[in-house]
């Protein structure tokens, strides 16, 4: 770079770019990136800016520029840091098969008590069945015993066929319908 290089320049020109950038977005850390991508810009597009004119104005119509770009991508987007709107969009794969939850449920809600309870405490919780026993208040033999009628049952309301092949995604509800007794 020569001495009279306008690259040399640019720097002079940053409190007049941070100024018009606040005025367009109204915020001082949206300014100081809109700036930031500006010089950016104009550093790696310098071969295309021509000696002679206006440095200045070149670097104002790079900063609106990009402005107006973000906000045009802006007005497509949609802010969601906690990603609420996204989970609000998801769907069940439809490769879930048999079990859609609200078959699920619905069969779940029509078991006896101690059956949903066993299946609860076993399936759904991890408890081991002398956890679980000793939890109920039964013997191990009961608990299994209510465990293996309970997803027994639930398999025939929710007419799972024992000789088909289930598809299954949510290894809980894997681990409650199923009849080996291990998750």
């Amino acid at each position: 770079m020569t001495a009279s290089d306008p690259r040399d320049a640019v720097l002079e020109h940053i409190p007049a770019l941070r100024a018009f950038a606040r005025s367009l977005t109204r915020d001082p850390v949206r300014a100081d990136d809109l700036v930031q991508d500006c010089m950016v810009k104009a550093i790696g597009n310098f071969d295309k800016f021509r000696e002679g004119t206006n440095l200045r104005a070149w670097l104002f119509t790079i900063l609106r520029n990009t402005f107006y770009s973000e906000r045009r991508k802006a007005v497509r987007e949609a802010e969601d840091p906690e990603g609420e709107i996204v989970a609000a969009l998801s769907v069940k794969p439809d490769h879930d098969g048999h079990l859609q939850m609200a078959e699920f449920n619905d069969a779940f809600r029509q078991l006896k008590a101690e059956h949903r309870e066993a299946l609860t405490l076993i399936g759904a919780l991890g408890l081991s069945y002398e956890e679980a026993a000793e939890t109920c208040g039964v013997a191990i033999g009961t608990m299994k015993s209510r465990t293996n009628r309970a997803r027994k049952e639930l398999g025939h309301l929710m007419q799972l066929d024992d000789d088909k092949p289930t598809e299954l995604t949510d290894s809980e509800t894997l681990s409650v319908v199923n009849q080996s007794g291990h998750m």
